[in-house]
């Protein structure tokens, strides 16, 4: 029997940035190279456990939303410092889960985030611009999981939050929330004074 290779679809995020995005940005930005193009490196979710570390239900439930809203397992983090205040020690397992995202993945995490799950938040009225780091990274924090749709109601019974950090290759600030505006990232009105 011959194998059949299944070509996926490619994203569409990923073919708007290859095929309108990179020369309109290298065109707004006044960049010579093309390789100087802001470009999104990766997407890294966490959810830190906190309090309910030795919950074990807590736990299962934190890695399955992670698991069902990006379509990866998520690992485990371990402590890197004891902080005694919080009764964690350095080397304890299990003081929050993540997920790193690269390629297909992260494109189409990054379109239901911005098209589907953003939208769901109640009163919602923007990212924040502040929210970029001096290497031009951009970080987000979602209250609570249940505005993923992948999600259903026993998932949602214990709500809990998560950190959503857009790592990207950029010459500074400016570029990198030019590449974010240019995919759709729903930015709040900056107020005139």
């Amino acid at each position: 029997m011959a194998k059949t290779s299944v070509i996926s679809p490619v994203p569409r995020l990923k073919l708007l940035y290859q095929k309108e995005l990179v020369p309109r940005l290298q065109k707004d930005l006044g960049l010579q190279n093309v390789n100087r193009v802001p470009k999104l490196e990766k997407i890294v979710l966490n959810v830190g456990i906190g309090k309910h570390k030795d919950d074990k239900r807590y736990y299962e439930l934190v890695v399955n939303t992670l698991r069902k809203i990006t379509g990866q397992q998520p690992i485990d983090r371990i402590a890197r410092k004891s902080i005694a205040a919080f009764k964690i020690r350095a080397g304890m397992n299990r003081i929050g889960v993540s997920v790193t995202l690269r390629d297909k993945k992260m494109y189409e995490f990054m379109d239901r985030l911005i098209n589907i799950a953003l939208p769901r938040v109640r009163d919602f009225h923007g990212v924040p611009h502040k929210a970029f780091d001096t290497s031009g990274n951009y970080s987000i924090g979602i209250v609570e999981q249940s505005i993923f749709p992948e999600l259903n109601f026993e998932d949602t019974q214990l709500l809990h939050g998560l950190q959503i950090n857009f790592v990207i290759n950029a010459a500074d600030k400016t570029h990198s929330k030019a590449l974010l505006q240019a995919f759709g990232m729903p930015f709040e009105k900056e107020e005139k004074r």
